[in-house]
Protein backbone atom coordinates (compact mmCIF):
# COMPACT_ATOMS: atom_id res chain seq x y z
CA UNK A 1 0.00 0.00 0.00
CA UNK A 2 1.29 3.10 -1.01
CA UNK A 3 2.06 5.71 2.10
CA UNK A 4 1.39 9.06 1.68
CA UNK A 5 4.24 11.88 2.24
CA UNK A 6 4.86 13.89 6.07
CA UNK A 7 1.35 14.46 6.58
CA UNK A 8 0.63 14.93 10.62
CA UNK A 9 -1.97 12.68 10.37
CA UNK A 10 -2.84 9.76 8.24
CA UNK A 11 -6.24 7.87 8.28
CA UNK A 12 -6.93 4.76 6.31
CA UNK A 13 -10.13 3.41 5.11
CA UNK A 14 -11.06 -0.40 3.39
CA UNK A 15 -14.06 -0.76 0.75
CA UNK A 16 -14.56 -4.22 -0.38
CA UNK A 17 -17.35 -6.16 -2.49
CA UNK A 18 -17.72 -9.97 -3.00
CA UNK A 19 -14.81 -12.86 -2.29
CA UNK A 20 -12.74 -9.66 -1.06
CA UNK A 21 -14.81 -8.92 1.91
CA UNK A 22 -13.78 -12.03 3.96
CA UNK A 23 -12.81 -10.87 7.15
CA UNK A 24 -13.76 -7.21 7.24
CA UNK A 25 -16.13 -6.23 10.16
CA UNK A 26 -17.41 -3.07 8.30
CA UNK A 27 -18.46 -0.08 10.38
CA UNK A 28 -21.20 0.11 7.39
CA UNK A 29 -22.43 -1.36 4.17
CA UNK A 30 -23.41 0.47 1.16
CA UNK A 31 -25.56 -0.46 -1.19
CA UNK A 32 -24.29 -1.10 -4.49
CA UNK A 33 -26.04 -1.96 -8.26
CA UNK A 34 -23.57 -4.76 -9.50
CA UNK A 35 -22.64 -6.62 -5.71
CA UNK A 36 -25.39 -8.78 -4.02
CA UNK A 37 -24.16 -7.89 -0.84
CA UNK A 38 -23.37 -4.26 -0.92
CA UNK A 39 -19.76 -2.60 -0.47
CA UNK A 40 -18.32 -3.21 2.97
CA UNK A 41 -16.90 0.17 4.50
CA UNK A 42 -14.11 -0.22 6.72
CA UNK A 43 -13.24 3.22 8.46
CA UNK A 44 -14.16 5.99 10.85
CA UNK A 45 -17.16 8.35 10.47
CA UNK A 46 -14.60 11.42 10.50
CA UNK A 47 -14.47 13.74 7.53
CA UNK A 48 -10.88 12.49 6.75
CA UNK A 49 -12.28 9.11 6.73
CA UNK A 50 -15.47 9.60 4.73
CA UNK A 51 -13.36 11.30 1.83
CA UNK A 52 -11.29 8.72 1.67
CA UNK A 53 -14.43 6.52 1.59
CA UNK A 54 -15.77 8.41 -1.35
CA UNK A 55 -12.82 7.91 -3.35
CA UNK A 56 -12.48 4.52 -2.71
CA UNK A 57 -16.02 3.46 -2.99
CA UNK A 58 -16.10 5.17 -6.56
CA UNK A 59 -12.72 3.22 -7.37
CA UNK A 60 -14.81 0.04 -6.17
CA UNK A 61 -17.85 1.10 -8.26
CA UNK A 62 -15.69 2.32 -11.67
CA UNK A 63 -14.04 -1.39 -11.39
CA UNK A 64 -17.50 -2.82 -12.00
CA UNK A 65 -18.42 -0.33 -14.30
CA UNK A 66 -15.93 -0.37 -16.72
CA UNK A 67 -15.76 -4.45 -16.28
CA UNK A 68 -19.36 -4.67 -18.22
CA UNK A 69 -18.28 -3.28 -21.49
CA UNK A 70 -15.53 -5.78 -22.53
CA UNK A 71 -17.26 -8.72 -20.60
CA UNK A 72 -14.58 -8.97 -17.17
CA UNK A 73 -16.04 -11.29 -14.78
CA UNK A 74 -15.34 -10.07 -11.30
CA UNK A 75 -15.86 -12.30 -8.22
CA UNK A 76 -14.25 -8.92 -5.30
CA UNK A 77 -12.70 -6.40 -5.18
CA UNK A 78 -11.20 -4.36 -2.57
CA UNK A 79 -9.49 -0.74 -2.53
CA UNK A 80 -7.49 0.12 0.18
CA UNK A 81 -7.02 4.16 0.93
CA UNK A 82 -4.63 6.40 3.19
CA UNK A 83 -4.50 9.96 3.29
CA UNK A 84 -2.31 12.51 5.07
CA UNK A 85 -3.94 15.30 6.34
CA UNK A 86 -2.27 19.01 8.22
CA UNK A 87 -3.43 18.24 12.04
CA UNK A 88 -3.80 22.24 11.80
CA UNK A 89 -5.77 22.85 8.80
CA UNK A 90 -7.12 19.25 8.10
CA UNK A 91 -6.05 20.00 4.54
CA UNK A 92 -5.90 16.94 2.27
CA UNK A 93 -2.31 16.78 1.74
CA UNK A 94 -2.23 13.68 -0.32
CA UNK A 95 -4.65 10.79 -1.03
CA UNK A 96 -3.38 7.11 -2.05
CA UNK A 97 -4.71 3.99 -3.35
CA UNK A 98 -4.49 0.62 -3.85
CA UNK A 99 -6.63 -2.22 -5.49
CA UNK A 100 -7.25 -5.78 -5.31
CA UNK A 101 -9.48 -7.65 -7.81
CA UNK A 102 -10.30 -11.04 -7.54
CA UNK A 103 -11.01 -12.41 -11.25
CA UNK A 104 -9.97 -14.91 -13.63
CA UNK A 105 -9.20 -12.31 -16.27
CA UNK A 106 -5.73 -13.17 -17.21
CA UNK A 107 -3.80 -10.21 -15.00
CA UNK A 108 -2.40 -7.62 -18.17
CA UNK A 109 -6.38 -7.59 -18.38
CA UNK A 110 -6.93 -6.98 -15.06
CA UNK A 111 -3.80 -4.21 -14.88
CA UNK A 112 -5.91 -2.48 -18.36
CA UNK A 113 -9.02 -2.27 -16.32
CA UNK A 114 -7.39 -1.03 -13.67
CA UNK A 115 -5.42 1.85 -15.77
CA UNK A 116 -8.67 2.71 -17.01
CA UNK A 117 -10.43 2.89 -13.92
CA UNK A 118 -7.64 5.36 -12.96
CA UNK A 119 -8.41 7.45 -15.57
CA UNK A 120 -12.13 7.40 -15.69
CA UNK A 121 -13.07 7.49 -11.65
CA UNK A 122 -14.59 11.10 -11.10
CA UNK A 123 -14.03 11.48 -7.23
CA UNK A 124 -10.62 10.43 -7.61
CA UNK A 125 -10.26 13.31 -10.89
CA UNK A 126 -12.37 16.23 -8.62
CA UNK A 127 -9.49 15.46 -5.81
CA UNK A 128 -6.78 15.79 -8.00
CA UNK A 129 -8.23 19.00 -9.54
CA UNK A 130 -7.97 22.42 -7.78
CA UNK A 131 -11.29 22.97 -6.44
CA UNK A 132 -12.55 25.75 -4.19
CA UNK A 133 -15.11 24.68 -1.66
CA UNK A 134 -17.66 27.43 -0.55
CA UNK A 135 -20.25 28.10 1.91
CA UNK A 136 -23.14 29.98 0.48
CA UNK A 137 -26.00 31.19 2.61
CA UNK A 138 -29.62 29.95 1.62
CA UNK A 139 -32.42 32.68 1.50
CA UNK A 140 -35.09 31.30 3.53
Amino acid sequence: MPRPSTADVQVRVRVASGSRRDGLAPAFVVPHAWTEDGISVDGGGTGAHLLLTAVACCVLNDVYREAQEPGIALAGVRVDAVGGFDSTTWSSTTIAYDVDVDSDAPQQVVDGLLAQVDEVAEIPRVVRGSVAVTRERSEA
